[in-house]
């Protein structure tokens, strides 16, 4: 996942070996040095300076922007709302605390690291390569806590309130986020290549391709995705299935009716708003995993450079689309961002006028 333009930069070595200055030249191949028999014979000399890809700076720095302010925002609405304080979104605050996470730590590591910084420092090199992995997996797993607590409160109606408690719900992300940095320490642990002599902090370098399609793609990933896909079919035959029934009761209509009618519609719409969070999630991140086995599998392929890069910056942009998505599908997050936004425009005009009204006391004295 950390494999970002620094995966270029080798690209780009390889053309210009003789050269002490790299350059990215967007319109060639890149090619998979990632196996160990190219390992060795490509290792950038100790002498090279690598210049870093402006646009892709420009590009990260910008997601980074994005996700902070945002789901920060998202953390705000709930903690102001008491209307947002419910299991489901505490588990979205979760994953946005991951997404701050990824926009404040990990995107500014996988800039230094896409100029081979830190060298000879190996085990800071793992860290920082690894930062996005466990913030990634965090994320996943919130999801799955979502669709989890979606799929007790549709099938299991009258345990939902013995279940799904504040306190189960604390419990249940502690637990996501332990088990996410575990996972994202794995090469910390010892799976990992042997470093070049260089010392240069590259991902294909240090980061074992088996672990990140193998075990980290395929096991901690892929299943967990299959499995809350799954999930979310069977939320939606069974909310169908209910709002047919309430429709085909015709001799019982009344209240109650009314009452079990929208309470049906309201299951529905917050289904398929956390779908769509998923199914973006799904949509951002699959391609470069796919480019992982790609590179692993097919050693001798070449991958165009322009869809690495794509796929890169579309993995880490999925940090800062959730915001939008939660203004624009569920009402009393879109009412509460409005409602913060014009608080902090009344504060401003406030603090506008204040020091407007003590510019003309001093002009005055």
């Amino acid at each position: 996942m950390e494999n970002t333009s620094a995966l270029f930069n080798l690209y780009t070595f390889q053309q210009t070996r003789s050269s002490s200055y790299l350059s990215f030249p967007v319109s060639q191949h890149f090619q998979n040095f990632s196996t160990p028999s190219s390992t060795t014979s490509s290792s950038p000399p100790a002498d090279l300076v690598i210049s870093p890809n402006l646009a892709y700076m420009v590009a990260e720095l910008f997601i980074a922007f994005l996700s902070a302010v945002g789901n920060l925002l998202v953390c705000a609405a709930v903690g102001l709302n008491r209307k947002l304080r419910t299991v489901t979104n505490y588990f979205l605050v979760s994953l946005a605390v991951a997404d701050i996470c990824v926009g404040a730590i990990a995107i500014p590591c996988a800039i230094l690291t896409d100029v081979g910084l830190p060298r000879h420092n190996l085990y800071l090199c793992l860290l920082m390569l690894s930062v996005l992995i466990m913030f990634t997996q965090s994320s996943i797993f919130s999801l799955l806590a979502v669709a989890v607590e979606r799929y007790v409160a549709i099938f299991m109606p009258f345990r939902y309130h013995v279940l799904m408690t504040s306190r189960n719900a604390v419990l249940v992300i502690f637990a996501t986020w332990l088990l996410a940095f575990l996972i994202g320490l794995v090469p910390l642990m010892g799976w990992h290549k042997t470093p070049p002599e260089s010392g240069y902090c590259f991902f294909v370098f240090v980061v074992d391709m088996t672990y990140m399609v193998y075990f980290n793609f395929f096991a901690c990933v892929l299943t967990p995705l299959v499995i809350m896909f799954l999930i979310y079919a069977q939320i939606f035959v069974m909310v169908k299935r209910q709002a047919r029934r309430i429709a085909c009761e015709q001799s019982c209509r009344g209240e109650r009716q009314a009452r079990a009618a929208a309470s049906m519609r309201r299951e529905m719409k917050t289904a398929t708003s956390l779908f769509l969070v998923l199914f973006l999630f799904t949509i951002c991140w699959i391609p470069l995993h796919i480019i992982n086995c790609f590179l692993l599998l097919c050693p001798r392929c070449s991958v165009p450079l322009e869809l690495l890069l794509t796929a890169i910056i579309l993995s880490h942009a999925n940090s800062a689309v959730n915001p939008f998505l939660y203004a624009y599908t569920m009402t009393t997050f879109r009412d509460t961002f409005k409602a913060i936004f014009m608080c902090w425009r009344t504060v401003g005009g406030r603090e506008a006028s204040n020091w407007a009204g003590r510019d003309d006391r001093e002009g005055a004295g």
